[in-house]
């Protein structure tokens, strides 16, 4: 059952009035019915990251990162879909999207390279990965948004977006993405979600939280359609 179905509509209409006035949600679907007509409109994949074997960081709490990826994923698949996006995501349960390898080094290597055909099999995509921050020390907080080459406007929008609507205590600004073999190897526009940090514990609480996930999920469609419009892909 997905999250659109187990939750209803009600929070996704919360988050699109609080996000969307109304008149940008007419100028959107009039976008969209527009672009079906005159060009292939943009796919959004959604990369819930890590899953399975590869649980990513562990939070404070003892929560293992990819559970959290995904819960955010599927409420930002809910939401972009109710808004009339075309989405796809890339894994909708807690699995590794590995398909060959003996150990989990090589299942790691086919799991990113499969993430990256996914995405380079998807014509007019348009990438948004979703993570979660980790350091040593816990003092550090708040969303922070990565971008591949060429993708600085969309993180720049993602990043703005996060701090007006979720956090306006967050000073982070978006970065490129560098080492990351997901953002370096896709050809589309593509940005990376860092929601929190899990290793401080107030946001960790948060971060688990289905209400601040819807947030963040709302945070990063709304300006992820807007972006979409403003660069006239939609």
């Amino acid at each position: 059952m997905s999250y659109f179905k187990k939750y209803g509509i009600f929070y996704v209409l919360v988050c699109a009035v609080a996000l969307l006035s109304a008149a940008l949600l007419s100028r959107l679907g009039s976008a969209i019915a527009v672009s079906s007509a005159q060009t292939p409109a943009p796919v959004i994949v959604i990369d819930a990251g890590h899953g399975g074997e590869d649980g990513g960081a562990l939070s404070v709490s003892g929560v293992r990162e990819s559970g959290i990826n995904l819960e955010i994923s599927l409420r930002l698949n809910d939401l972009l879909r109710f808004l009339g996006a075309d989405t796809r995501m890339i894994r909708t349960e807690d699995v590794s999207v590995y398909t060959e390898g003996d150990t989990i080094a090589a299942k790691k290597v086919s799991d990113i390279r499969n993430r990256v055909a996914f995405v380079q099999n998807t014509p007019n995509a348009v990438l948004i990965s979703i993570h979660q921050n980790h350091f040593a020390e816990e003092k550090y907080r708040g969303a922070q948004v990565f971008y591949a080459t060429g993708s600085e406007a969309l993180a720049e929008a993602l990043q703005s977006s996060l701090i007006a609507q979720v956090d306006p205590a967050n000073h982070r600004a978006c970065k490129p993405a560098r080492d990351v073999y997901l953002m370096e190897h896709v050809s589309c526009p593509a940005a990376l979600v860092e929601c929190g940090f899990l290793s401080n514990y107030a946001e960790e609480q948060l971060l688990r939280d289905p209400s601040y996930q819807k947030k963040l999920a709302a945070a990063i469609a709304g300006s992820l359609l807007t972006y979409l419009e403003d660069t006239n892909e939609i």
